[in-house]
């Protein structure tokens, strides 16, 4: 393994000042220790901005760039814009990494020259700590970007792979031309990953072991109960649809669209919640054209399908 190369942290930062500093440790107390830690702070109204600064007058390795909000891509293509290493990781400012991390992805990347090298995540919930199961086993060789997009998509089965950015570490000149998608701030993670795996060449490697911690939080993007940003992940999953037709992967293009069912039905949810029934029933007619398809991507669970059927108000049609 060869230490002297740089890995670049991308660290987008807004209104964490209660999980930054635990964040930040995890990355300075990394066993590899070549890094470059890059903190965008996106506008952030709390003291998360004072305490990157902090952090950077005791750690020279940290850059701190200051921007008003603007929403996460935005801030991640800071990152990207100024990012020097010959690798490139992401962590959630409000998540943190074991100790090894780095040096384990790093190492791995290195030993097989992959384009990305992922690992295995814990889920944190309320102070317990969840390592995430595959219920089927992923390859410990040379993983095909088409495989790694695949493992993506079918997240029932590969818990511990799963499409965002934040356990991977991605070779920096196999991404020099990707950027995050500025209209999109939920689910950008999940379009610009499936960018790299389908990029021409681009193959990767697995190690189930859990060396992310993920946060769960109420007040999370991924926890909002605002329709227009929920919106945004169905959009990246039409993207994501688009772009594996035009690579040639229609085989599993059925995959892409049975997530995109699942996201327009849980806009379904917010948008009856709150009454808003033009996009309630805009997103039934979404999930009817494509029902098939999430209907056969989740054979196996009949309580998934049950919940379609009941938002659809199902009562025995059947939808192409």
């Amino acid at each position: 393994m060869n230490k002297k190369n740089k890995v670049s942290i991308i660290i987008p930062v807004y209104n964490v000042e209660l999980y930054l500093e635990q964040c930040l440790k995890s990355v300075i107390n990394q066993t590899y220790e070549n890094l470059e830690i890059l903190c965008v702070n996106d506008g952030s109204t709390d003291k998360s901005g004072e305490i990157c600064e902090r952090y950077a007058q005791k750690d020279a390795r940290i850059k701190v760039f200051h921007k008003n909000n603007g929403g996460v891509s935005r801030a991640k293509n800071i990152g990207l814009q100024n990012a020097t290493g010959k690798y490139i990781g992401f962590v959630d400012s409000d998540d943190w990494i074991e100790a090894d991390m780095v040096e384990i992805l790093h190492k791995t990347a290195e030993e097989i020259k992959a384009g990305i090298a992922v690992c295995n995540y814990s889920k944190y919930t309320d102070g317990q700590i969840e390592p995430m199961t595959n219920r089927q086993k992923i390859p410990a060789d040379i993983i095909s970007g088409t495989d790694m997009m695949l493992f993506a998509l079918k997240r029932d089965y590969y818990m511990g792979f799963c499409g965002y950015i934040w356990n991977k570490l991605f070779l920096r000149k196999s991404i020099v031309n990707l950027w995050f998608d500025e209209d999109i701030n939920y689910g950008e993670d999940v379009l610009f990953f499936a960018q790299a795996a389908l990029s021409s060449g681009c193959y990767g490697a697995y190690i189930n072991k859990p060396l992310y911690l993920y946060r769960q939080r109420e007040n999370s993007i991924s926890h909002t109960k605002t329709v227009g940003v929920k919106t945004h992940i169905v959009e990246a999953y039409k993207r994501i649809e688009a772009l594996i037709n035009k690579t040639g992967n229609v085989d599993i293009v059925h995959w892409v669209r049975g997530f995109y069912c699942y996201h327009a039905s849980v806009v379904a949810e917010i948008a009856s919640d709150i009454g808003d029934f033009k996009t309630l029933e805009m997103m039934r007619e979404e999930i009817r054209k494509h029902f098939s398809e999430y209907s056969r991507t989740n054979e196996e669970f009949p309580e998934k399908l049950a919940r379609i059927h009941e938002m659809l108000g199902n009562r025995g049609e059947k939808y192409d």
